[in-house]
């Protein structure tokens, strides 16, 4: 299991907040083949082979930070039908904000975008990259034509059978 303290260490890609220009700046982000074998081990899954992110960052009042950005990536999965592993892509288009710390909102509306904080002028597009992929990941994956097995049911014994085999006959 992941050390606590390192969570969140396997693709750090700082980008400055004062590099977003007014109308916007389009960012790439591409994990190593070290980054990926690292978010697999966070994510507990058998593999994560290419993970890329491209960000389109703007300005908003009071210092936030707008992002659009597009997902991509081929991940190794474990079928919870078969338990055998398969790989598949992950493609998510998402919206999401970056806000200096301590000024995150309690709204609860899921219509708006989730917010990211960030410190010292500085955004973690790695970091904000890894949690859509953790989001974007299907909670029950199975394989292409996975097909449950056929499971025959027993009747349910009737609760008084066993008392009906302990009475004597007449």
């Amino acid at each position: 299991m992941a050390d606590p303290d390192s969570i969140g260490v396997e693709m750090h890609r700082p980008f400055l907040v004062s590099h977003v220009l007014a109308d916007g700046v389009d960012v790439q982000v591409e994990a190593t083949a070290v980054e990926c074998a690292a978010l697999a081990e966070r994510m507990q899954l058998p593999a994560i082979h290419a993970l890329s992110c491209r960000f389109h960052l703007k300005r908003e009042p009071a210092s936030a930070v707008g992002a659009r950005g597009h997902l991509q990536a081929r991940i190794v999965q474990t079928c919870v039908v078969s338990l055998e592993d398969f790989e598949t892509t992950v493609e998510e288009y998402f919206s999401v904000r970056f806000v200096p710390a301590g000024t995150e909102t309690d709204d609860p509306d899921p219509e708006t975008d989730d917010e990211i904080p960030y410190e010292d002028g500085v955004l973690d597009l790695g970091e904000a990259a890894a949690e859509q992929l953790g989001l974007a990941l299907d909670p029950y994956p199975r394989m292409p034509d996975a097909e449950l097995p056929e499971i025959e049911e027993e009747a349910e014994p009737h609760p008084f059978a066993a008392l009906a085999r302990l009475q004597r006959p007449h």
